[in-house]
């Protein structure tokens, strides 16, 4: 007799339903792997700051980060202590978050920092061309004119 325990969460799924939509990008097979770390990537200055929650992650062995061309990919691994049956809610596996950059930068602007769980990786200088370029209008044509 198998005395695991499955408890179905609904608020597992809704925050799943919730993620798939705001992640367009994950690959439907990683979904389903059970591990997509929640990730924020913004500017900062002339920078790009990545974060990503990677709880119980060993960074030096289980994370990578790889710069090609202008991709940026954090992956690695999320693994289960225990295989043990009972209750559990912790996803686990292989991961793969993936981010375009605006430019090409050298690897030295490349810094992966982890603590506390949360891995940060800082792109420096890759907004630093990016200056807005002003478009002249023109318009096409006739002129109306007013007459009194």
């Amino acid at each position: 007799m198998n005395n695991s325990l499955t408890r179905l969460d609904p608020f597992t799924l809704i925050d799943d339903v919730f993620r798939t939509m705001r992640t367009p990008g994950v690959d439907p097979a990683q979904r389903q792997s059970g591990f997509v770390p929640p990730v924020d990537a913004h500017r900062d200055g002339e920078d790009l700051l990545l974060r990503a929650d990677l709880p119980g992650i060993d960074p030096e062995k289980d994370v990578s980060v790889e710069l090609t061309g202008r991709t940026l990919t954090v992956s690695g691994e999320r693994r289960s202590e225990t295989e043990a049956d009972g209750l559990r809610e912790v996803r686990y596996g292989s991961f793969s978050r993936t981010i375009t950059l605006p430019s090409e930068v050298s690897e030295d602007a490349i810094t992966a920092d982890y603590e506390s769980g949360v891995l940060t990786v800082r792109v420096a200088g890759v907004y630093a061309q990016e200056q807005p370029r002003k478009i002249e209008v023109s318009s096409s044509g006739r002129q109306k004119t007013l007459d009194s």
